[in-house]
C-alpha cells in the first residue's frame, strides 16, 4: 500500500468518542519530547442497531510526552465501551515519526490498526455518518431526529422506556381518524427494548398505502379491544408498527 495514501491510527475510544491521529512527527523541528500530537476526536453513538459515526470531529492537541496519561484518563478501563491501541505500537510510531495525509472521511480502509477496533465501531465506520445530539434524558449521543418525544431529542433506550412504557399513549379499541394525526413516531422499534417493558411487536406495515394500513390497524385493534395497543408511525420509511402490551385479556 502506498505510503502517501491517507491513513489514521486509532489511539482508543469509548462510548462517545473515537480518537485517531495521522502524525507523530514533531513540527517546526521541535525535539520529539516537546512534540504535540493532534488527535481527531470523532463522535460515536451506540444504538440498538449498531454504532453510528458523527459527521464531524474536533481536534485536541496533546503533548507527546503525556500521551499515555491522556489515553488512560480519556478511555479508562472501567468504561465498558473503552478500548485502546497497544502501547508498543504507539511507541514505535512515535519513535519513527510516522505521518500520513489526513483522510477526508474516516473509513475502515483508512484505519492503520483496524484490528484494534471493536467490530461495532469498525462496522459503524463503514456506514453513513449522521448528525448526533445528546439525549435529553441520559445525555448519551444519538442520531438527530430518530427519536423525538414532546419536542425532546432522545436516545432509543429512553424513547422506548418513556413512550412504550406503562405511561405511553396506549389505547383499547380501534383508532379513529383523528388518532392517526397524533401518533408517536420514530425511526424504528427495537424488539429487545420492547421486551424489557413487556411489550411486543404485533406487525409492521411498510410498502402499503396509508389508507390500507389504517384499515388493517383499525381491524386489528377492533378485534382485540380488551388489550392495550399502540400504533407507531415509522419515519422515514413511511410505515407503521403496531405494538401490544403483554398480558392476559380481562375476560380470560
Amino acid at each position: 500500500m502506498s505510503a502517501e495514501e491517507p491513513r489514521v491510527f486509532a489511539l482508543g475510544g469509548n462510548g462517545s468518542t473515537l480518537a485517531v491521529v495521522n502524525s507523530f512527527r514533531p513540527s517546526d523541528g521541535a525535539p520529539a519530547k516537546n512534540a504535540v500530537v493532534t488527535a481527531r476526536l470523532i463522535p460515536l453513538a451506540w444504538t440498538p442497531l449498531g454504532v453510528v459515526v458523527g459527521d464531524g470531529w474536533q481536534n485536541a492537541g496533546i503533548a507527546l510526552g503525556g500521551l499515555f496519561d491522556w489515553i488512560d484518563r480519556t478511555f479508562p478501563p472501567e468504561d465498558e465501551h473503552a478500548f485502546v491501541a497497544p502501547a508498543r505500537d504507539i511507541e514505535l510510531l512515535a519513535r519513527i515519526g510516522w505521518e500520513s495525509p489526513l483522510p477526508e472521511r474516516i473509513e475502515p480502509s483508512t484505519v492503520l490498526n483496524l484490528d484494534d477496533l471493536p467490530d461495532d465501531v469498525a462496522e459503524g465506520l463503514a456506514g453513513p455518518t449522521a448528525a448526533l445530539v445528546q439525549c435529553a434524558a441520559c445525555r448519551r449521543l444519538a442520531p438527530r431526529d430518530e427519536f423525538v418525544w414532546k419536542e425532546k431529542q432522545l436516545c432509543a433506550w429512553d424513547y422506548h422506556a418513556q413512550v412504550f412504557g406503562k405511561r405511553g399513549p396506549w389505547r383499547n379499541g380501534p383508532y379513529e381518524a383523528h388518532h392517526f394525526e397524533t401518533l408517536a413516531s420514530c425511526a424504528y422499534v427495537a424488539p429487545p427494548l420492547l421486551a424489557e417493558d413487556r411489550v411486543e411487536l404485533v406487525c409492521s406495515l411498510t410498502g402499503v398505502d396509508e389508507t390500507t394500513a389504517r384499515a388493517v390497524i383499525a381491524t386489528l385493534l377492533a378485534g382485540d379491544a380488551e388489550r392495550a395497543y399502540m400504533a407507531v408511525r415509522l419515519v422515514p420509511e413511511q410505515g407503521f408498527a403496531v405494538l401490544r402490551e403483554l398480558g392476559t385479556p380481562a375476560s380470560a
